[in-house]
């Protein structure tokens, strides 16, 4: 990338000069991170910088060069390099976030109020005495909560270096392969990198600095973002789904050995699986006693489900002719759904329930058992002549 000066009248563009920091005299430590530090929001995004030249990691004698909050409360590593990365700056930067992701709350106040009592940033809203040790730690709590948003009603320090949420910036003249190949992988696995490049220019003797993302690519930045979400989404879903299935095999295994210890033949082959179903015979094919656990509602169903419509809406319409002597006998209306416009049609019983709570997973598991055994009971002796209707 080029800066150029434009000549309008001759409508042609003059390049700028470009140059190297080190050509100036100009150090990381004493020029470059004094920039960011007077204008942190030069890396593209509102930042609090809360400490430079960071050495309070135990057992280590290592500086990180400047640490910050953003307004999420994470915290932000930044390295920076005058001229080249150096092969070994991500490496550098992620030793530096392990280091800080133990960070508490209370830690990342001291930490501020330690770079307020030393620098003694200017601020209009603060006088002299916010700054004096007595005072500092309390001052560091109402800036980090200012920054935040936070408000006394809110829980704003909750909010301070979220788990597995510290980001890495860096910042250097150049980048080598090596760096912007790491940085990519690693944002690929969701570290949340960001290098941002630093280009000197000379207009007039006067020095200019370009800063620019480059990695990720700032247009790409809100559609990886939405992708991460996505992911993450997904990630979740699958998650509950795992969680989900795991507790339906829990309670059909539970549910299967509770019949055979009754010695219910019904289900006897029938395996424990991660659905809300489980099905048998109801004597004519491809007709079922259907079993099902939902998070609200336990239901048995007696289904027609042969693979002919007609069939299904004659064997329920032979039932349904039955409802008064099979509704006394069973004890309790059902509910007969012949489905007009679906192939399948059911008679019902259910009952609300909160499926989830395994306590009263005994309670569950005999209106089950009741119930299936009073539909085998009922309906069986009808089934010979339901066959002959679609026979």
């Amino acid at each position: 990338m080029s800066l150029y000066t434009v000549d309008t009248a001759n409508k042609k563009l003059k390049p700028l000069d470009i140059t190297q920091l080190k050509q100036h005299n100009l150090t990381e430590r004493y020029d470059l991170q004094e920039w960011l530090v007077s204008h942190p929001e030069a890396l593209g995004e509102e930042l609090l910088i809360i400490q430079k030249e960071f050495d309070g990691f135990d057992g280590t004698g290592e500086r990180l060069d400047l640490l910050a909050l953003d307004t999420k409360g994470q915290l932000v590593l930044i390295e920076n390099k005058r001229d080249d990365s150096g092969r070994d700056a991500v490496w550098q930067a992620l030793k530096y976030a392990s280091y800080v992701a133990p960070f508490t709350a209370e830690d990342i106040i001291n930490v501020y109020a330690n770079y307020l009592s030393k620098y003694k940033p200017i601020d209009a809203d603060l006088d002299v005495d916010a700054y004096e040790p007595e005072h500092v730690h309390h001052t560091a709590r109402i800036l980090i909560e200012k920054f935040l948003g936070g408000n006394a009603d809110l829980d704003w320090m909750s909010q301070l270096n979220p788990k597995a949420t510290q980001r890495i910036i860096l910042v250097a003249g150049e980048f080598r392969k090596e760096v912007t190949n790491t940085a990519l992988w690693l944002i690929e696995r969701e570290i949340d990198v960001k290098c941002v490049k630093v280009s000197p220019y000379i207009l007039n003797s006067q020095l200019l600095v370009d800063i620019q993302q480059i990695i990720p690519v700032p247009e790409a930045s809100e559609y990886m973002v939405r992708l991460s979400r996505k992911d993450a989404e997904v990630k979740t879903l699958k998650e509950k789904e795992n969680s989900l299935e795991k507790m339906r095999i829990a309670y059909w295994a539970q549910l299967l050995e509770d019949f055979q210890n009754r010695n219910f033949d019904l289900f006897r082959n029938v395996n424990p699986i991660g659905v809300g179903w489980r099905s048998a015979g109801a004597t004519i094919a491809q007709c079922n006693y259907n079993l099902i656990f939902a998070q609200k509602e336990l239901r048995v169903e007696l289904e027609f489900a042969t693979s002919n419509t007609e069939h299904n809406k004659k064997l329920f319409d032979f039932f349904y002719a039955q409802k008064a002597q099979v509704e006394q006998s069973y004890g309790l209306q059902l509910t007969w759904l012949r489905s007009e416009n679906q192939k399948l049609s059911k008679i019902v019983i259910s009952t609300a329930v909160e499926g989830y709570n395994k306590e009263k997973w005994s309670e569950y598991i005999q209106w089950h058992y009741e119930h299936v055994q009073k539909f085998e009971q009922v309906f069986k002796p009808y089934m010979k002549d339901a066959y002959q209707v679609i026979k």
